[in-house]
C-alpha cells in the first residue's frame, strides 16, 4: 500500500528512542523527509543520519524549543507526530500539584504548541496529518497519576482539534499504546531488576501474552500519517494487545 507521504516534511518529537525512534524510521521508509527533534544534539544528530532527514536539539517544553523545532521544518511541515513524554510521581504518596504541572508541561503542554504552530500552513494547504502518542493509561485509569491525567487531556485536545480543523483537511489521532518493550525503556528496566515479575505481570494483563514493539506502534502511526487515512480523524487508537479494558 502506497501510504502517499513521499517527498512530504514530517516533524516527529522524542525520536531518538524508542517509539519515537521506530516512527521516524517508519516515515522515512516511506519516503517522507523526517525532521527529528529531542533535547540531545548527539542523538538528534545520530537518528538524521540514519533517516537521511534533519535533526533539530530543542527543549520541548519550552516555547522557543517548539518554535525551533517547527523552523527547522522550513515551512513545509505536513506532518506531525507529537511524541514527546514525561511521567512525574509514580503513586499519590509522591503525587502533588507540581507533578501535575510537570506532567501536563512535559506530555499535552508540547503538542498543544507544535500543533498551533504547524497549523497555519496545513490549513493553506489544505492537507495535514498530526498524530499525538498517548497511552492506554489515558483512556482508562491506571499508571502513575499525574502521568494518567495528562495522557487523558491529550485524547481530549485531540478530539476537539479534530473537529475544529476537519474542513480545512487536516486530520487529528492519537495512537494509546500498551506495554512497549525496548532497550533501555522503563519496561526493559523493570525485565532486568525483576524477571518474573514481570513475567507474572505480562501473563496477568497482556492477553496477548508478550510486551508491544515500537515498530508496531510505529506501523499504526504512519498509517494514521497517510493519505489512505483520510477519513479517520479525532480517533484514539489503541496498540496494546488488548492490555486496556475501556470498552471504546
Amino acid at each position: 500500500m502506497d501510504l502517499g507521504l513521499s517527498g512530504r516534511t514530517a516533524l516527529v518529537t522524542g525520536a531518538t528512542r524508542g517509539i519515537g525512534l521506530a516512527i521516524a524510521r517508519a516515515l522515512a521508509a516511506e519516503g517522507a523527509r523526517v525532521v527529528a527533534a529531542a533535547r540531545t544534539r548527539e542523538d538528534v544528530e545520530r537518528v538524521a543520519g540514519e533517516v537521511g532527514g534533519v535533526g533539530v536539539a530543542a527543549d520541548l517544553t519550552t516555547e522557543d524549543g517548539c518554535l525551533a523545532a517547527v523552523e527547522a521544518c522550513g515551512g513545509q511541515l505536513e506532518v506531525l507526530v507529537n511524541n514527546l513524554g514525561v511521567r512525574a510521581g509514580s503513586s499519590w504518596a509522591d503525587t502533588s500539584v507540581p507533578e501535575f504541572e510537570s506532567a501536563m508541561a512535559g506530555n499535552l503542554y508540547p503538542a498543544v504548541r507544535l500543533s498551533q504552530l504547524a497549523l497555519p500552513a496545513m490549513r493553506q494547504r489544505g492537507w495535514g496529518r498530526i498524530v499525538v502518542v498517548t497511552s492506554v493509561y489515558g483512556r482508562e485509569a491506571g499508571g502513575p497519576p499525574a502521568y494518567n491525567v495528562a495522557k487523558a487531556a491529550e485524547i481530549s485536545f485531540v478530539k476537539s482539534l479534530a473537529r475544529e480543523v476537519a474542513r480545512d483537511g487536516v486530520t487529528v489521532n492519537a495512537v494509546a499504546p500498551g506495554s512497549i518493550l525496548f532497550e533501555g525503556g522503563s519496561w526493559w528496566r523493570r525485565q532486568q531488576a525483576d524477571p518474573e515479575g514481570i513475567a507474572a505481570f505480562v501473563e496477568r494483563e497482556i492477553p496477548l501474552g508478550r510486551f508491544g514493539t515500537p515498530e508496531e506502534v510505529a506501523r499504526v502511526v504512519a498509517f494514521l500519517c497517510s493519505t489512505q487515512a483520510s477519513l479517520v480523524t479525532g480517533a484514539c487508537w489503541t496498540v496494546d494487545g488488548a492490555q486496556g479494558r475501556s470498552n471504546i
